[in-house]
Formats: C-alpha cells, sequence, structure tokens
C-alpha cells in the first residue's frame, strides 16, 4: 500500500547540478531532521526541475558526518552532496517502515513543492507496534 506525503530534501546523490537520487528527511519531535529515506533515480526532467531549486549546504548541516547505506542490509555507502534542507517535495511511499520510522522502500519523487516550507512537512512518527 502507498501513500502521497511530504519530505525535505537533505542530500542527494549525484551533483548539484545533476542530482540522481534526492536523500530525504522530516524533523523529529525535538526539532532534529532525521533521514527517513531516499527516492528512485530521477528522470532527467526531474533531475533538472530539482536542481534549480537546490542550494549547497552550509555550515553545521544537520546531517555532517553521517554516512548512508547503498541499500538494505547493504555495506557499501552512497556519496552523498548535503544540501540546504528547505526543498520540500511531494513522494509516493510504501507504509512499510522500519522500527526508526524511515520508509523501507525507494519514494518516489511526484514534484518539488516551493509552496511549502519544511515547517509544514508532517513530524517523523516512530510507527505504531
Amino acid at each position: 500500500m502507498r501513500e502521497t506525503t511530504e519530505a525535505i530534501i537533505g542530500a542527494v546523490t549525484g551533483s548539484l547540478t545533476a542530482p540522481r537520487g534526492p536523500l530525504l528527511g522530516r524533523y523529529d519531535d525535538h526539532g532534529r531532521l532525521q533521514y527517513t529515506g531516499r527516492t528512485t533515480t530521477l528522470t532527467r526532467t526531474a533531475s533538472a526541475t530539482v536542481a534549480g531549486q537546490l542550494a549547497s549546504a552550509q555550515h553545521g548541516h544537520p546531517w555532517t558526518g553521517w554516512s548512508f547505506s547503498a541499500g538494505w542490509g547493504s555495506q557499501e555507502k552512497l556519496n552523498v552532496t548535503l544540501v540546504e534542507p528547505e526543498l520540500v517535495v511531494e513522494v509516493g511511499v510504501d507504509v512499510a517502515r522500519d522500527a526508526a520510522g524511515r520508509w523501507r522502500h525507494p519514494a518516489r519523487l511526484h514534484r518539488a513543492r516551493p509552496d511549502l516550507s519544511p515547517a509544514d512537512v508532517p513530524r517523523l512518527t516512530s510507527p505504531p507496534h
């Protein structure tokens, strides 16, 4: 089962000018941006649209020093570029989540939502057990 929701882009694979896959986040109840998952590989059109709205991360990005796995159970780490966590996107996600509340499967990017601010994005909540 899938749902449509919003998330914040905190990093990308690829470059700022040609992002391949956004890494998504949501703020938790303590105001910390937490990683919630990543998208499938972007189409060329989606990549160009997102690229025009990303800004290079400034000092003090909440994910500085973090590493991200290339896949479920993989030891390989992704090479990511941190971006200012300002761009909200609408994504389609599988409702399956892990114990930390992250989406277990890649999200599908529907569209950028420059009309929304990160404060408009639902907070990260742990799934019910």
